[in-house]
């Protein structure tokens, strides 16, 4: 007789860490999107800029846990089992999550770096990692710009495909990370 038992759905953690970065990416993409309502250099805006700095490092620490998490821990298998091309491109498409969760952040704190800024985490100053190079903070700038836009396309297609997977697929996807069944 077998002790193992069957998981279907993922570690209790794993599901609050899921949604907490869900949450975080929401205030990150809010904090820098609502700064355009002020005008430049106004309270408001550079407040909501510093609130997607520390955010951003924020996600930054939060994914190092959640590679942690998913490498000592076992994901539950998706019943019915789908077809090998949307499992690889599940994986493709996570990857490409935990890429933007660790290259955003990494990229800010170079930018606020080379454009001689401060880096503020919740009352302390992060040092600069890279020295003053203001060309260097335009371009890498472009490229986190670029790059956020493509977030929230992914974003999108991940959630898109969960809730495809749930009401088309039927399979239990999208119930693995929401609660015990």
């Amino acid at each position: 007789m077998s002790d193992t038992k069957t998981i279907n759905r993922y570690s209790t953690i794993t599901i609050i860490l899921h949604w907490l970065m869900l949450l975080l990416f929401v205030a990150v993409y809010a904090s820098i999107e609502l700064r355009e309502l002020f005008p430049k250099g106004s309270d408001p805006r550079e407040a909501l800029k510093a609130w997607h700095f520390m955010l951003g490092l924020s996600v930054l620490i939060l994914v190092v846990v959640r590679i942690y998490g998913r490498l000592t821990s076992i994901t539950p298998p998706i019943t019915p089992t789908p077809a090998a091309w949307q499992t690889l491109a599940a994986k493709l498409a996570h990857l490409a999550l935990y890429g933007i969760m660790i290259a955003m952040p990494l990229l800010g704190w170079v930018i606020l770096s080379a454009a001689g800024k401060p880096i503020p985490f919740f009352g302390f100053e992060l040092p600069a990692v890279v020295a003053e190079n203001k060309e260097l903070a335009k371009s890498l700038k472009e490229l986190h710009e670029t790059i956020g836009v493509l977030g929230y396309y992914l974003i999108g297609l991940h959630a898109g495909a969960a809730v495809f997977h749930h009401h088309v697929m039927k399979d239990d996807t999208l119930t693995r990370i929401l609660h015990k069944h």
